[in-house]
């Protein structure tokens, strides 16, 4: 454990080098955050600091700069979590009183201001339709071969697909489609769409092979395709000292554009109100240089997707984490009333 001395002078330390990005001497702690300790003292409690792996001292400086253990003290115990003004709270509040009932809408919306305030890149994954509750299918012919399928969901999710046929359908089928669907599916998840379906349909409705298994393939294509990913400021990146070196920022770039690496990260977040994961911590090796914040949307139990914040882990923890709970506790009121509506 520390005292209270060392966490406040490893405080001003990491709060210094997420300003400059420049490695902190003792001098430049006197000088700009007014300690009652000599010179001499916060060099012996720096030296103290990096023995006990707080700090690291880089091989070019005589200055100090915080290791991961040092940012895992910071964002548990040393941070300012209401680091946010009221022109952004009021920023946010208008972007996200905007009138869409979509969930997948309204979390994009939320990923591009994350980015804008914060000045990072933000990532963020709609949410897993599988257990997402059928409301309505509707089935329109659009022309004598060709049937749009729609199908809408408890959260506001909208799946739709145009369907073509070599024969022709008639609006007696369409209309004999519409009841045996919703009569079977209406009320149960997404993810029971499934090809017993095909046998069910055949068995009640007098409609040929060739027009239903078509129907099947298109809507389970459509319910299990990829998760949307939505990514905003990936220019962020060249905003950064860490990312000045070309092949550097090209490796992050890469890695943003890696859909299965971003997916896995965000679908690992846990129902924690934010989750911080700074360097070392990330599971995979390409994020060992990087911090990643993250909440998830939720709504009793469903799954409303997760939005996040990729950077370098000389990241402004307390600016992200202020702005991101602010996010969320606007998202969770928006949530609650769609669901009432």
């Amino acid at each position: 454990m520390l005292d209270d001395r060392k966490k406040r002078i490893l405080q001003a330390i990491i709060e210094e080098y997420i300003g400059t990005a420049e490695p902190v001497s003792s001098a430049s702690i006197v000088d700009n955050y007014g300690f009652n300790f000599s010179s001499a003292t916060i060099r012996n409690e720096m030296n103290n600091l990096e023995k006990t792996g707080y700090l690291e001292k880089p091989h070019t400086s005589a200055g100090r700069v915080p290791s991961a253990k040092g940012y895992r003290l910071y964002v548990d115990e040393l941070l300012n979590s209401n680091n946010i003004s009221f022109d952004e709270i009021r920023y946010i509040t208008n972007r996200l009183k905007t009138n869409v009932n979509e969930i997948e809408e309204l979390t994009k919306i939320a990923t591009n201001t994350l980015s804008e305030i914060t000045h990072y890149t933000s990532v963020a994954v709609g949410p897993k339709t599988s257990t997402h509750i059928i409301t309505d299918i509707k089935f329109v012919l659009l022309g004598t071969r060709v049937l749009m399928a729609v199908i809408l969901t408890d959260t506001g999710i909208i799946k739709e697909s145009i369907i073509k046929f070599d024969s022709d359908i008639t609006e007696l089928q369409v209309e004999n489609l519409n009841f045996i669907f919703n009569n079977r599916l209406r009320g149960k998840p997404l993810g029971q769409i499934d090809t017993p379906m095909e046998e069910y349909i055949i068995s009640e409705i007098n409609c040929e092979l060739k027009i239903i298994r078509p129907i099947l393939q298109e809507i389970n294509k459509v319910v299990n395709e990829d998760t949307n990913i939505y990514l905003e400021g990936k220019e962020k990146v060249f905003d950064f000292p860490e990312f000045n070196n070309v092949e550097v920022a090209k490796n992050v770039l890469k890695i943003l554009d890696t859909n299965e690496l971003v997916l896995s990260v965000l679908n690992s977040t846990n129902e924690k109100n934010i989750n911080v994961y700074i360097g070392n911590e990330n599971e995979y090796d390409e994020l060992k240089d990087l911090s990643i914040i993250t909440f998830k949307n939720s709504l009793d139990d469903k799954d409303l997707g997760t939005i996040g914040i990729i950077g370098p882990t000389r990241m402004d923890y307390s600016k992200v984490i202020s702005v991101m709970k602010y996010i969320k506790k606007v998202l969770d009121n928006r949530w609650e009333q769609m669901d009432k509506d």
